[in-house]
């Protein structure tokens, strides 16, 4: 399997002379869901469901530009949010089709609320 970047362009396409010139962007050089997808369902051969789990997640994000995915991770900080704010976030994730990253958000507002995580 050639995994392919996010643009759906061939990797051997990509050499230096086309970045020197130009001809490759950045979504050339981003992954791909499906890449994310194949590396999950390897990690589930090797036994390995968290690492899939982490694959899954990471292929549902590719559809957000990189400031929001950052800002996503400043939210799961500890003391960055508060229940409501995760919760918040779960909906619009949902909403987007990142399902597995609306369930961890959600997990994410139970479990810091019971280990005091959340901004007060």
């Amino acid at each position: 399997m050639i995994a392919l970047g996010a643009s759906g362009r061939d990797p051997l396409d990509i050499t230096l002379d086309s970045v020197r010139d130009g001809a490759v962007e950045m979504a050339d050089v981003s992954i791909h869901p499906s890449t994310l997808e194949h590396q999950a369902q390897v990690a589930e051969a090797h036994a390995n469901p968290q690492l899939a789990s982490n694959f899954r997640r990471a292929a549902e994000l590719t559809a957000l530009g990189d400031h929001e995915v950052l800002a996503l991770y400043e939210a799961l900080r500890p003391h960055r949010s508060t229940a409501e704010e995760l919760t918040t976030l779960a909906d619009q994730l949902e909403n987007r089709g990142a399902v597995r990253n609306a369930a961890l958000f959600r997990e994410a507002a139970e479990v810091y609320s019971r280990r005091s995580l959340l901004k007060r």
